[in-house]
């Protein structure tokens, strides 16, 4: 994949402006020699697994605080039933809620308020993961800011 070819970031959250917020921290690029990517937002549980079912999505950020459906739960359904499943980040509120990230296998964790310069070097190694094929072929490594 060259960089000029874009990656397909899907961002849920309830909230527009948690998605707004994580796609102002990510940018066009998150770093230098990766593909551009193209933001997927959606509101709702079943949007998440209408674009996984397709298989068209590279990376996802779930908002760990959204309602009713929250991201960790989704995580973990994603994790359980979808072939080949996109590396997912799993926003959280708080910092002990880091284990419930590990209970839902999400394979990268960020924290509110949302650091972007974090959150974006976090995108980034999930995309250099995802284009390296190595998702799914190891423990997730798990990083809470």
């Amino acid at each position: 994949m060259s960089t000029e070819e874009t990656m397909k970031v899907l961002v849920f959250s309830d909230d527009a402006n948690t998605r707004n917020e994580v796609r102002l921290a990510i940018g066009r690029r998150p770093a230098p020699g990766l593909p551009k990517v193209e933001f997927v937002e959606v509101a709702t549980e079943p949007a998440v697994f209408v674009h996984l079912d397709r298989g068209d999505i590279d990376v996802v950020i779930l908002d760990g605080e959204a309602r009713p459906a929250g991201g960790m739960g989704i995580c973990r359904q994603a994790k359980d039933e979808i072939y080949h499943c996109p590396p997912i980040m799993v926003i959280i509120a708080r910092r002990d809620d880091g284990w419930l990230a590990t209970w839902s296998r999400a394979d990268a964790v960020a924290s509110q308020p949302i650091d972007p310069v974090a959150l974006a070097e976090g995108v980034a190694d999930l995309m250099r993961r995802r284009l390296e094929g190595r998702v799914g072929d190891s423990e997730p490594r798990l990083s809470v800011q």
